[in-house]
């Protein structure tokens, strides 16, 4: 695993409160589609082709380092549902910084033709950070002989809905760091560019309320 030296985004993993951002990151998507083993990939470097289907809302904790910053992401993974339609969506989207949209390649009207609804936008805009950025992201890459849903397509999709777009894989870890990376770097960029009316919810370790690792079990059956 890189060091800080090493690269622009040396990672290391800590549960200490010394870090300059925190910043909360929210998996959405249908069920099935691959968030939870997208965010295992990503957080553990590990994949598990059977996982259970997440049960209300679970997150880890991964820390990194972009030039000289050190940045505490809170991942969450949410169980799939329609936009709007879960009853912990204003909870978990409140403060949210940045959003993975995820689509499976193989799954044509229960995955793909549901993020086309604007929905999904106008619950992140309601809900989370004014400036909160987006991802569309076509997970499972990797089983070519399945697709049913072209690249093309996925950036039709994603211009329509004026988010950026990567298609990945969590099973051969493929654009998983590349997208974590990428969404990092455009919350930087906005939070840059509205440092004169700072948002308390991209404030660091010295500059306003914290989210501990304690205050929120390892998971949590929807009940809000």
């Amino acid at each position: 695993m890189a060091s800080a030296t090493d690269s622009r985004y040396g990672q290391k993993e800590s549960s200490d409160q010394n870090f300059d951002y925190m910043f909360k990151i929210l998996i959405i998507g249908n069920s099935s589609v691959g968030k939870t083993s997208f965010l295992f990939r990503y957080a553990d470097d590990s994949f598990t082709p059977a996982f259970v289907s997440t049960v209300g809302i679970d997150f880890k904790v991964k820390t990194i380092y972009r030039n000289d910053k050190r940045i505490k992401l809170q991942i969450w993974d949410t169980a799939g549902q329609d936009a709007g339609t879960g009853p912990c969506t204003t909870a978990y989207y409140r403060g949210a910084m940045g959003f993975i949209l995820m689509y499976d390649n193989h799954q044509w009207r229960k995955s793909f033709q549901w993020p086309k609804s604007r929905d999904w936008s106008t619950q992140i805009k309601t809900y989370s950070w004014d400036n909160a950025q987006v991802l569309l992201v076509g997970n499972k890459c990797d089983m070519e002989d399945e697709r049913v849903v072209s690249s093309e397509r996925g950036r039709q999709l994603a211009d329509h809905l004026g988010f950026e777009f990567f298609e990945a894989s969590a099973k051969d870890n493929i654009n998983v760091k590349q997208t974590f990376e990428r969404l990092v770097d455009v919350i930087c960029e906005k939070m840059s560019e509205s440092l004169d009316t700072a948002d308390p919810a991209v404030t660091g370790a010295k500059q306003g309320p914290q989210l501990s690792d304690q205050q929120v079990p390892p998971h949590q059956d929807c009940a809000c």
